[in-house]
């Protein structure tokens, strides 16, 4: 049996995780401890805390309070064996290594993390632009910022956010070529298509009821996202964008959603880093500094 802090710990990571199967590979431990961890945590509060079924897992309404609540008692708990060693965080020093994507991190991270350095200027940052995955521990990083799936239990991370994923297009483009009422229209319109720099392969559009499909015969290819953005707002054609790229432009009638019921499950936004013993004071300010400016739900 879990001790009650332990299952808490296990708790909140799952409730800021997609799934269970998440949540185990970030914990470290099998997907069936942490089925059991969670049973045991609700059997001791006499409460339900998700809501299961065979495709998916929500959190319930009882369990979002105990997450919120949750957070301030972690911290609190945490704190009690590193303040005695990290009194002084103006005294923090020397160099911290960040990882992020590329439109992403220069769009809402570089300048909050040049605000940062000006406040600790002890800190130095090497900050890497790249959208290639896993290059935390090839080229020994500090920190990383990744969108989508974190699969790998050699990291420590914080699910900070969501993005959700449009299918998009131009009104002018809508009035010349008319709207898609399904899935399969898509196919028969103008579309852009993102290369995967990780595989050199087209991404696939995602859907919340159709089969995943790769756009099949593109006007527009790139394997950069803010060309793939521009393409699109240009009106060569309909394109999956996510919103913290599109969101602005669809307030503002530059662009329409369209298909709006098909829109995917969202990825998350991680804040991560590796497992590599005890977490210098310089590294702990700019990550959880990371994990503040990602988690502001006014950033989109």
């Amino acid at each position: 049996m879990q001790n009650q802090l332990e299952m808490l710990r296990i708790f909140k990571v799952v409730s800021d995780s997609a799934n269970f199967k998440e949540a185990s590979i970030r914990l470290g431990i099998s997907p069936q401890s942490v089925t059991r961890a969670i049973k045991e945590f609700e059997e001791l509060l006499g409460e339900p805390l998700f809501y299961r079924s065979t495709r998916n897992t929500t959190i319930t309404e009882f369990g979002k309070q105990l997450a919120q609540k949750s957070t301030g008692v972690l911290e609190q708990v945490d704190a009690l064996f590193t303040d005695h060693k990290h009194t002084d965080k103006q005294g923090a020093e020397g160099l911290v290594k960040v990882t992020m994507p590329s439109a992403y991190g220069r769009q809402f991270l570089l300048s909050s993390l040049i605000q940062l350095t000006q406040q600790y200027p002890n800190i130095q940052l090497d900050l890497r632009f790249s959208n290639l995955i896993d290059n935390v521990v090839a080229e020994q990083m500090d920190i990383g910022v990744r969108v989508g799936v974190l699969g790998n239990s050699r990291h420590v991370a914080r699910r900070v956010r969501d993005v959700r994923f449009y299918i998009v297009g131009t009104p002018e483009l809508i009035a010349k070529h008319g709207l898609p009422q399904q899935v399969s229209d898509l196919c028969d319109l103008p579309h852009t298509g993102l290369v995967d720099q990780n595989t050199g392969r087209m991404w696939p559009w995602y859907f919340a009821t159709e089969p995943d499909c790769v756009p099949n015969s593109p006007v527009f290819s790139t394997d950069d996202g803010e060309a793939e953005l521009q393409a699109v707002l240009a009106g060569l054609g309909f394109g999956q964008l996510a919103d913290f790229s599109v969101a602005e432009h669809i307030r503002a009638g530059r662009l329409v959603a369209v298909l709006p019921e098909q829109t995917p499950s969202p990825w998350g936004v991680y804040v991560y880093r590796p497992q590599r013993g005890p977490v210098a004071e310089r590294v702990r300010i700019v990550f959880d500094h990371l994990v503040e400016v990602l988690s502001d739900p006014e950033l989109y």
